[in-house]
């Protein structure tokens, strides 16, 4: 299986692990495998957002022959977002706000306000090219525009590939993801699960390193709450690719829906 696989399902799970609690506060319920409906009443096994636009990303590089092309990209969030491509059931839902006001306007948001996760929970693909920090930071700003957004895309492909290519962390990050340093020696109650870019990042890294499996990992990210589908997708790609596809359970992966559309945009 190729580590690319790996990230992609991985990201796909933890998506749909969290769907169905979407939004719902920490400690008011407990997920330990795969459930439906919830948030948006949509089936078990199901992805949003998240994998549909981080599908869609992989499917240009694909097309493109590894080239990694923003236009090209972009294009093909338009197809997502309005005649609903990359979706499991031919409907996309769940866009956050930022993201459906740059796709208005065709152009990035820039504003501290739009801050949220919604280039880093797609920007995975790029670990897997030769994309430098420009490049990455250009994806990130498609929908996500402020330096605090595109700053967490690049340390976030430079998690994973170090993942990718068994070295160590060995970062160092500028503020504000100066915690990400000692991330692992934090308690579960200093870290935050909402939206919010720097948040959304710590907590996925932070359950990455706290666990042992692909599936505690996840289940850690879902249970913290709040943004529980970006964050265990966030957190998921990584774990696929530390852990490996064979350690996703594969009654999760059963469940999942629409696996024939992940599998036809992988390069």
């Amino acid at each position: 299986m190729t580590k690319l696989r790996s990230a992609i399902f991985g990201h796909a799970i933890g998506d749909a692990l969290g769907l169905p609690v979407q939004f719902r506060p920490r400690d008011s319920f407990h997920i330990t495998g795969m459930t439906g409906y919830g948030t948006f009443n949509m089936p078990s096994g199901s992805w949003s957002d998240d994998t549909s636009m981080t599908i869609a990303t992989c499917d240009s590089i694909r097309i493109n022959l590894g080239k990694v092309d923003p236009a090209d990209i972009f294009k093909r969030f338009e197809d997502w977002y309005h005649r609903d491509f990359y979706t499991p059931f031919g409907q996309a839902y769940d866009i956050g706000r930022t993201t459906s006001a740059a796709m208005r306007a065709r152009e990035g948001q820039g504003d501290y306000w739009s801050n949220g996760n919604g280039s880093l929970m797609r920007i995975l693909p790029l670990a897997f090219t030769d994309a430098d920090d420009a490049l990455i930071e250009e994806v990130s700003a498609l929908t996500h525009a402020h330096k605090i957004s595109r700053k967490a895309c690049v340390i976030y492909i430079r998690i994973a590939r170090a993942l990718i290519n068994d070295d160590q962390y060995g970062l160092t990050y500028p503020e504000p993801f100066h915690r990400l340093e000692n991330i692992a020696s934090l308690e579960r109650e200093e870290i935050k699960s909402s939206g919010f870019v720097v948040d959304s990042l710590e907590a996925a890294v932070w359950c990455l390193l706290t666990t042992d499996s692909y599936s505690e990992c996840v289940l850690k990210a879902v249970n913290l709450g709040d943004d529980t589908d970006s964050i265990a997708a966030i957190a998921g790609g990584l774990a696929g690719i530390k852990y490996g596809f064979d350690t996703i359970p594969t009654d999760w992966l059963d469940a999942l829906q629409a696996k024939d559309v992940i599998e036809s945009c992988l390069f």
